[in-house]
């Protein structure tokens, strides 16, 4: 995980006449999403493994075989493909076994203001896609909605009153412009 978030592309910026580099992608939720896949892979398939693929602009994260749950119920719905994996690694402290890594993932984007992670399905295989810092204005409709959505899911399972005042910094709808 150390590796993945050392290799991962950097922002950089200049505050006070002294410039700070900082990682694009939170390390929780990239070890959130690691830990997710590892757990959670379709050992009966062959010829296929975990693979963590690296862009300028995104990191994705998959495993082989298909989701037991929806992707759109990964927030507060939770089912273990191998849960004997699941309780060895919750005793290495590698995970917590009870469904709340995706939150986390979720909460990281929006704390670090990033576009809303996609879970894709396709093929053989289960995606989680974590995207760099892009501006609302140039996000699309679909990237807007996931937000939204995810957003209220989080909201929903912390057991939070959802309404506008909630809606934190990222997803901020600028004046004039739609969801």
């Amino acid at each position: 995980m150390d590796f993945v978030h050392s290799a991962a592309p950097q922002n950089h910026f200049i505050e006070q006449s002294v410039r700070e580099e900082v990682k694009m992608f939170p390390k929780q939720a990239l070890r959130e999403l690691i830990a997710n896949t590892l757990v959670h892979q379709d050992f009966s398939l062959s010829g296929v493994s975990v693979m963590i693929e690296m862009y300028t602009d995104r990191v994705e994260i998959s495993n082989p075989g298909l989701p037991p749950i929806d992707v759109q119920r990964f927030i507060d719905d939770y089912c273990s493909r191998n849960e004997r994996l699941a309780d060895l690694m919750r005793r290495f402290g590698l995970c917590e076994e009870k469904g709340s890594a995706v939150d986390k993932v979720v909460a990281a984007a929006e704390v670090y203001q990033l576009p809303a992670p996609d879970f894709r399905v396709g093929g053989n295989r289960t995606t989680a896609v974590l995207f760099a810092h892009q501006e609302f204005g140039d996000m699309d409709k679909s990237d807007r909605v996931r937000a939204c959505y995810q957003h209220c899911c989080l909201e929903y399972v912390s057991n939070r009153r959802m309404s506008v005042s909630a809606i934190t910094p990222p997803m901020l709808v600028p004046t004039g412009v739609g969801i």
